[in-house]
């Protein structure tokens, strides 16, 4: 096995889902995705890895297109290593959003068109034809960074109306499908307290509704249009007509902030590890839909004092909050757009071209979960082996790239040099070449 010392801990935890020779197989690829450059492919990959990759190329091929296994497990184990080893007590934050991955070719398995976030704007959009992925993370603050990670730990693929409609399947949205993964993490740690915090696609009333039936472990935090219309709760029922559904109307959230005297001033931590003074007003209301029902919820406006950020309205479904226990944890949601970026740079999320229904749905999230077991692994090393991290003015933390980096290093120095050469022979090699063949073989994306 190509692997260091300190990669066993956290891989042996995947090893009961497999069979054995699949469980070697899936460890191989995941090393080889590793430290290979350009696509990660298959083929590139057994290309990187030449003799270190015994048995048939098929049989590496199969592990993702027709060997047994089950993602929503993979998941659940890499979200139990994490939360015993970085979050061990106390409540976990969550974080979600959605990302668009391109992925070419006629008959591609759930590809559409979807909009690019990235590139449309208010007054442009963007379209892609590919995949999208709704992403479920858990945000880990390590020692020596300047903000938490979001460690993606299940993914889900969206499918459009039009293509579950030819399929004769019932139409889940991304709210609805972020919703079935959030089910899934409360089954599986039923003794957890979690906050989720997701995009303004995810701020629905359903997904409040949601957490608002799970209130006892899960609350919401997310944007809440100023025009949201609040109530009071309805009052008793006499006994006579219809019982109502909703009390009287309270002033929209915009109303509330316009007829406001002065807003209260506030010291926050702020996008990227950033502290703002903003000024805020906040309200309790229950938000109804027609047909759905009352949400109970505090809201809350926040006003960013220096000027540079936009006036913004947020919500949580947990009525005892304070307003910065409203504010903080959704600019914390922000890291999961690096956690996007940085999966396409260091990890080429986007590069891998299976086709088939199998190969589709487990391809893109190991990806997705390659980089939260890089980061666990970068946390598990020694400090003296953390070696391999650019500093430079103005630098204060440690970033995904110092951990990709070291722990590419440690892959080619413990597994590779170590098993496919003669250990004598490496050895012979002088420090400074060596080092140089290290820091080139690690920073190759």
């Amino acid at each position: 096995m190509i692997l260091p010392p300190e990669a066993a801990s956290l891989l042996e935890v995947f090893a009961p889902l497999f069979t054995q020779p699949t469980f070697h197989r899936f460890v191989t690829l995941l090393a080889g995705v590793l430290l290979t450059p350009g696509r990660r492919t298959v083929a590139n990959v057994l290309r990187t890895l030449g003799l270190l990759a015994p048995g048939h190329p098929a049989s590496y091929r199969r592990v993702l297109s027709a060997a047994r296994g089950s993602g929503v497990e993979l998941g659940g184990v890499l979200a139990g290593f994490l939360l015993k080893h970085f979050v061990p007590d106390g409540p976990v934050a969550l974080v979600g959003d959605d990302t668009v991955d391109g992925h070419p070719g006629r008959h591609v398995y759930g590809k559409a068109r979807h909009r690019d976030p990235v590139r449309s704007s208010h007054s442009y959009t963007a379209w892609r034809y590919g995949h999208k992925w709704v992403v479920l993370a858990v945000l880990v603050r390590f020692p020596g960074t300047t903000r938490p990670w979001a460690l993606p730990i299940l993914v889900d693929l969206y499918r459009t109306a039009e293509d579950d409609r030819r399929r004769e399947r019932t139409h889940r949205t991304p709210a609805r499908l972020m919703c079935r993964l959030l089910r899934l993490v409360l089954l599986r740690f039923p003794d957890r307290r979690f906050t989720f915090v997701g995009d303004a696609g995810y701020g629905t009333h359903e997904v409040a509704r949601f957490c608002h039936r799970h209130r006892d472990r899960l609350a919401l935090v997310n944007k809440l249009h100023p025009d949201a219309n609040l109530f009071t709760p309805p009052p008793p029922y006499t006994g006579k007509g219809r019982p109502r559904v909703k009390g009287d109307r309270l002033p929209k959230p915009r109303e509330a902030v316009a007829g406001a005297k002065r807003l209260r001033r506030l010291t926050v931590g702020w996008y990227g590890g950033d502290v703002r003074r903003v000024g805020t007003k906040s309200g309790l209301g229950h938000w109804y839909k027609a047909g759905q029902g009352l949400v109970p919820i505090r809201w809350v406006f926040v006003r960013d004092l220096t000027g540079t950020h936009r006036d913004e309205y947020f919500f949580t479904t947990d009525p005892a909050r304070t307003p910065t226990g409203v504010i903080e944890p959704y600019c914390g949601r922000w890291n999961i757009e690096t956690t996007f970026q940085e999966c396409r740079s260091c990890l080429g999320s986007e590069s891998t071209r299976g086709w088939c229904q199998a190969t589709v749905l487990r391809a893109a999230p190991c990806l997705f979960g390659l980089y939260s077991v890089v980061a666990a692994l970068y946390h598990l090393l020694p400090e003296d082996k953390r070696v391999g991290r650019v500093d430079w003015p103005g630098k204060a933390g440690v970033t995904f790239s110092d951990a990709v980096t070291t722990v590419r290093r440690r892959f080619w120095d413990e597994g590779v040099f170590s098993q496919a050469f003669d250990e004598a022979g490496v050895k012979k090699l002088t420090l400074p070449l060596r080092e140089f063949l290290l820091n080139r073989l690690a920073m190759a994306a």
